[in-house]
């Protein structure tokens, strides 16, 4: 399997520290999390079938015309190339590593183009898949060009997918309202925003027969019943996320401007910063040192990107373990 943030065992193992000793720092998910109901008794007993009231308020919240709840985008992305015929297929690069890896298999032939560069392969492939916001740069696109390149793969019987996981504090540039047109495919996830990643829950747009065919392919009882019911609760939740949107927006600046008094120019979202790091191994494992678990990305993000500290105990340490990593 790929590497990914939140591996925290694996730090605690290979650094001699235990887990709660730890600031996990890896993942870019709400440290703030929604606060989940109890779920009602039957939801462990009975079998999971889908709450239409779900799908509902997915679409309420999302601003799209129709949704299926997936067990985490996770499942959507390992299930979205099973359904076509091999394909030129372009994602992005740098981006979420788990895209290009399933794209990979099933015949399909894999090409990785530079973010930046994208506009110039739209004319040359069959399916283009992209972050927006980008993960792990938090580079953007405008929703008008994306609509642009839909419209152009759709005419040849193409997709769009556009992968708006870090999307929820940037809610005008989702294109979730235009899903119902054929050829373009949405992921969001609960995990990010709502702070509950352990849920394993996800929703697609897209058109109602595409959406037909993933529902297919993954089966029945994909999403448990707590999850169905907690997920219930957190978007239908308006007042905890206008509250949330504010919080996260006011702690990511914050982040962006610590770095900046370190001397590192970061880019990202209202959960995360990212910035290239010349001496990205040295870093990670001087923050790793200082109990911090941050990402380190090796290869076409050669930088490092982290989340939201917690609480006031972990800015204060992230600060001293930035003051620390600049004076080396």
């Amino acid at each position: 399997m790929l590497e990914h943030g939140g591996n925290l065992r694996d730090a605690a193992r290979e650094y001699g520290r235990p887990i709660g000793e730890w600031i996990d720092l890896s993942t870019g998910i709400n440290p703030h999390w929604y606060a989940a109901p109890a779920p009602d008794a039957n939801a462990w007993h009975r079998l999971p079938e889908a709450d239409p009231a779900l799908a509902a308020a997915a679409c309420s919240y999302y601003g799209a015309p129709a949704m299926l709840p997936v067990a985490g985008t996770q499942a959507a992305i390992q299930a979205l190339p099973r359904l076509r015929a091999p394909s030129r297929v372009v994602v992005a690069a740098p981006s979420y590593a788990e895209h290009a890896h399933h794209w990979g298999q099933h015949g399909h032939q894999l090409r990785q183009v530079p973010y930046a560069h994208l506009g110039d392969a739209v004319d040359h492939c069959d399916v283009l898949v992209v972050c927006n916001p980008n993960n792990p740069t938090g580079e953007r696109i405008a929703p008008a060009v994306l609509l642009g390149w839909a419209e152009k793969l759709a005419a040849r019987g193409g997709w769009l997918v556009v992968d708006e996981a870090f999307g929820d504090t940037e809610t005008h540039a989702s294109l979730g309202q235009h899903t119902s047109q054929p050829g373009l495919i949405v992921l969001r996830s609960v995990g990010k925003f709502f702070g509950l990643a352990g849920l394993r829950l996800g929703f697609v747009a897209a058109h109602p027969a595409l959406l037909a065919q993933l529902a297919d392919l993954l089966g029945p009882w994909t999403v448990s019943g707590p999850a169905q019911q907690v997920a219930l609760a957190a978007l239908n939740d308006t007042h905890w996320q206008d509250a949330m949107r504010e919080r996260l927006r006011g702690e990511g600046l914050r982040l962006q401007q610590l770095l900046a008094a370190h001397g590192i120019a970061s880019g990202g979202t209202a959960l995360f910063q990212w910035w290239p790091e010349a001496r990205a191994e040295a870093c990670w494992r001087h923050m790793a040192e200082a109990g911090i678990w941050v990402r380190l990305f090796r290869h076409a993000a050669h930088g490092i990107r982290l989340g939201l500290p917690p609480d006031e105990p972990a800015w204060l340490r992230l600060q001293q373990a930035l003051t620390a990593w600049k004076n080396t």
